[in-house]
């Protein structure tokens, strides 16, 4: 029989295993999973852009519309396939963005207000100016919807861009574009709630009301266990769906009501902790393991209910959630989003047309002029300051990156279009091309102004 072999410190390595043994600070995991995320995702945009191009198209549109519900006894609930993506698992996507928002606002990069001042300032031009360029081309009728479009950025493929090259350019221009494209999908969110919101009932409302004011009891009574919030928020997601309000803002609503207090003080953590490692010690015995050693089982076991009580119940959903929605969630909302169908026949009626052409300039330049034009004016002002050894021709540069609007960018081209094929076909055909445009470009001027970094 083969027998395990240990390194010199008495540890057992699969080959694969060394890979986790790096300690990650959450910034530098945020980083790395948006880095490969971005990488999925464009993966998963191709193959959709492929399914809906070849004689595979008649069975990807019937896997989109194919009905699909949930039924209890009287009660049920059905929806397209396409539907229960966009509206339900879309959610954790923005489970997962609120509680990155509000880890920033409390111990990141904007909870500081004079270091935040240039990300948000940012954001903010950011949003303005592609929604003006937007209806320049489109100032009435049913394309006038679309001017939400590009106010969005991409965070994973932005991010990702940026990562690529990240022995070129400082690490704190990587946190400002995180910085601002957090801000950024807050600004997206309440666009959404606001100005893409259909008929409300008020009853509706009432009662999703009440289900909020019940996570916020929950958090003030300390409550720290997954499980009441998890029920409490599925019935909120059901509330808001039938109230008419798109019903993905549920898990922004949760995500700002899971406490970021842990159970324990960190400093009796820690002394717990030494006092768990002596009796660890003292529980090994000469050729037992773990499994034979029921008292090295029990330190084992207090230890690890130890580590989750120090955390805080935010970190934990955040750092568990982040990985399904990063590599499960947003790579099937591009599989069931991205399948534009492709004429080159009409490829100048398309070029042309007034939705492409805001979407796309709306992005592209909507970005440039928005992002960096409002870091010029509040650097001008003093209101801001430029991140730690950079320029600002990167912040330029970075403005370009900004203009990659993928998901967020299509969700709201599903929102504002959903009975407007034709509009949403330009909308979702302006996103790719700009977000493909904007990456190379941003990424190319950042490579050059990097080369002697």
């Amino acid at each position: 029989m083969h027998k395990p072999k240990f390194d010199e410190r008495g540890v057992l390595y699969a080959p694969w295993e060394r890979t986790f043994n790096k300690v990650l600070t959450p910034f530098e995991q945020f980083i790395n999973r948006q880095t490969t995320s971005g990488l999925l995702l464009m993966a998963t945009a191709i193959l959709a852009l492929v399914l809906a191009n070849s004689f595979l198209a008649p069975a990807y549109l019937h896997m989109l519309h194919a009905p699909t519900g949930i039924h209890i006894g009287a009660w049920g609930i059905e929806m397209s396939l396409h539907h229960w993506v966009n509206d339900g698992l879309m959610t954790l996507f923005f489970f997962v963005v609120g509680m990155e928002l509000k880890r920033e606002m409390l111990v990141g990069e904007l909870a500081d207000l004079r270091q935040a001042a240039l990300p948000i300032i940012a954001a903010i031009g950011g949003m303005l100016m592609p929604a003006l360029i937007y209806l320049v081309f489109n100032h009435s009728g049913d394309a006038a919807r679309g001017w939400g479009i590009p106010m969005a950025t991409d965070i994973a493929f932005a991010v990702g861009a940026l990562v690529l090259l990240a022995k070129r350019v400082p690490k704190s221009l990587i946190t400002f574009l995180v910085a601002l494209a957090i801000v950024d999908d807050l600004g997206a969110v309440l666009v959404i709630a606001v100005f893409y919101t259909q008929q409300l009932s008020l009853q509706w409302l009432a009662i999703a009301g009440g289900l909020i004011i019940i996570l916020v009891l929950l958090n003030l009574m300390g409550v720290r266990r997954i499980l009441p919030y998890f029920g409490v928020g599925l019935l909120l997601w059901y509330a808001v769906l039938q109230s008419g309000v798109h019903a993905t803002l549920a898990g922004i609503l949760c995500a700002f009501a899971v406490p970021a207090l842990g159970r324990y003080d960190p400093a009796q953590f820690s002394v717990r902790i030494k006092e768990l490692l002596a009796r660890y010690d003292a529980s090994i015995e000469v050729g037992s393991n773990i499994m034979t050693n029921e008292s090295l089982h029990g330190v084992v076991q207090t230890l690890e209910n130890g580590v989750r009580g120090v955390q805080t119940p935010l970190q934990r959903l955040e750092h568990s959630w982040h990985l399904p929605v990063a590599f499960l969630v947003i790579p099937i909302f591009a599989l069931f989003n991205a399948g534009i169908p492709l004429t080159f026949g009409d490829m100048g009626a398309t070029l042309s047309h007034p939705v492409m052409l805001g979407v796309m300039l709306g992005l592209v330049l909507g970005k440039f002029i928005g992002i960096t034009g409002a870091c010029w004016l509040s650097l001008r002002l003093g209101l801001g300051q430029l991140p730690t050894g950079t320029s600002f021709l990167q912040i330029a540069a970075v403005s370009v990156l900004g203009g990659i609007g993928f998901t967020m960018s299509i969700f709201i081209a599903e929102l504002g279009f959903a009975d407007q094929d034709n509009y949403l076909l330009m909308a979702k055909t302006g996103v790719l091309a700009a977000s493909l445009f904007a990456g190379l470009l941003g990424y190319l001027w950042l490579r050059y102004l990097g080369r002697e970094h």
